[in-house]
């Protein structure tokens, strides 16, 4: 039974998939939305309740009485919940108890994790056999599968499978695949034979969930594989900015196959005395500058707030010229609804600002005036070589940043301890603050930086720097990094070794610079 818009009593048995959050289908998305109370089921099932209301109700055990209560109820299953699951019972009682129900179907690791690991369903064979190593005791009727056998629950007996398999005429250059936590960023795969399972997975670490293949399109895998060759694949990356501002940069890290971790580093609060910005909102509005100049998005963020107490909107602006230092607190004026007049062409800071400004000229120039909303800390830079060129700059505290509360316990030790593959600096005062609140990187954390003068700033500290980004932006960051993981990863494999995160090479890890 089933209601596109359930208004009473309901139950969805909804497929989360193999691992990967982001497989997860609409229609689960949908009812996760609309849903009072879901039923994780897995730990790992958490990570989709971002689909659901903030107030929704998150419930283990027994959920049959929420929907006798007329409540929406979403129960979680893995994988897909008609395919070797054990909820065809709580299906059952929902039946018994008539309480209305959907099922909706999970992408099933039999496929994803095949096309994660770069195994196509076949090759020549056209023949894709699915088995529950839980439910099967004769293995010699599968040894005759001249296609792709793809096992469930087998990796507690899977050498055992593999002999049994030959013993039924299987040859024992048959190749094998098992991939542990497929579609996810802690996802393994050991290639071996069926002659050689023993071996190969004595020291492999791996783990359930896993998915074992059988079958020649193990073979594909040297060139079909896209996700565990990502250049920064499994790395855990520290990004220790503002949660505004590092959401973008992490959604761009994930897309190398990082992992990153948010650990905020500065708070933005507002002015001490909000005066001097109440000033310059007027003083914007009736007509007392020419242009209004834009350091960061920070700035955009507190003229917004100011413009939405006072119940202004862009249009404010008219008549106004606007600059932009760089391209993220261009596209959050754009956001805005404001289009800036002026962008550096070269390096995006104030010295590249002030390099494009036009000086002052009374002839064309109405009014000699710009406004400045910056943070209390700024330098004053871009004031004086604005000055230099004929305008009077009003410096107004926009914002002020502060230390933010130390991060949790486990962070600062995989900080200290090196248990992060890389930290991303985007400014001098995010090294500052990371190591005030937290301590220093170790010695084998990959240390990225934004530009010379947050390179130098790492120096300083002690910190060896290994990337530093072409521009002086946090995309062209994360893209360095990418592109330094990929170099480390070709030289691995040209040296015949497997490729290792940073992480994993504590012992004999380079120094510090003194």
């Amino acid at each position: 039974m089933s209601s596109d818009s359930p208004t009473s009593g309901f139950v969805a048995f909804v497929g989360a998939g193999p691992g990967d959050p982001n497989l997860l289908t609409l229609r689960g998305a949908e009812l996760l939305a609309k849903a009072d109370v879901v039923v994780p089921g897995e730990e790992a099932h958490r990570a989709l309740l971002r689909h659901s209301r903030p107030e929704v109700e998150v419930a283990e055990g027994d959920y049959l009485h929420h929907a006798a209560a007329g409540r929406l109820v979403v129960r979680l299953c893995e994988g897909d919940p008609m395919l070797f699951s054990t909820v065809a019972e709580e299906v059952a009682a929902c039946a018994a108890a008539e309480v209305d129900f959907e099922i909706v179907p999970g992408v099933p690791s039999a496929t994803a994790v095949l096309a994660y690991a770069g195994i196509p369903s076949a090759v020549s064979v056209p023949e894709f056999r699915v088995v529950d190593a839980a439910r099967e005791q004769d293995w010699s009727s599968h040894a005759a599968c001249p296609g792709t056998l793809v096992i469930y629950h087998g990796l507690a007996d899977v050498v055992a499978i593999g002999k049994a398999l030959v013993a039924g005429g299987k040859p024992d250059t048959t190749p094998v695949a098992v991939t542990s936590s497929g579609t996810t960023t802690e996802q393994h795969t050991v290639v071996s034979t069926l002659g050689r399972l023993q071996a190969d997975l004595k020291h492999a670490g791996l783990a359930e969930p896993a998915l074992v293949v059988v079958g020649e399109a193990v073979g594909r895998r040297d060139t079909l594989s896209w996700f565990e060759t990502k250049p920064l694949f499994g790395w855990r990356v520290l990004v220790p900015r503002t949660k505004e501002q590092s959401r973008s940069l992490s959604e761009q890290l994930v897309s190398y196959g990082a992992v990153p971790e948010e650990v905020p580093t500065i708070s933005v609060e507002p002015p001490r005395t909000p005066q001097q910005m109440d000033r310059a909102i007027k003083g914007l509005v009736t007509g007392r500058y020419e242009w209004v100049a834009f350091t960061s998005a920070n700035a955009v963020k507190a003229v917004r707030e100011k413009f939405e107490e006072y119940g202004l909107d862009a249009r404010a602006f008219a008549g106004l010229k606007v600059a932009a230092v760089g391209d993220a607190t261009a596209r959050a004026l754009v956001e805005f609804g404001v289009r800036p007049d002026l962008l550096p062409s070269g390096e995006q800071s104030s010295e590249g600002l002030v390099a494009e400004w036009p000086p002052y000229d009374s002839m064309l120039d109405p009014i000699n005036r710009v406004l400045l909303p910056r943070a209390d800390i700024s330098t004053d830079t871009l004031v004086a070589g604005l000055t230099e060129l004929g305008w009077e700059c009003d410096d107004v505290t926009a914002y002020r940043t502060v230390r933010a509360a130390p991060p949790p316990a486990p962070i600062r030790e995989a900080i200290k301890g090196g248990g992060f593959d890389a930290v991303l600096f985007t400014s001098s005062s995010t090294v500052r603050n990371l190591v005030g609140i937290a301590g220093k990187p170790h010695n084998v954390t990959v240390i990225a930086v934004i530009g010379p003068q947050t390179a130098k700033t790492a120096e300083e500290f002690g910190l060896r720097v290994d990337v530093m980004a072409d521009r002086p932006s946090a995309s062209a960051l994360a893209a360095a990094l990418a592109e330094y993981g990929a170099k480390q990863r070709s030289a691995a494999l040209a040296a015949g070794d497997t490729p290792r995160r940073p992480s994993q090479t504590r012992r004999g890890a380079r120094r510090r610079v003194k």
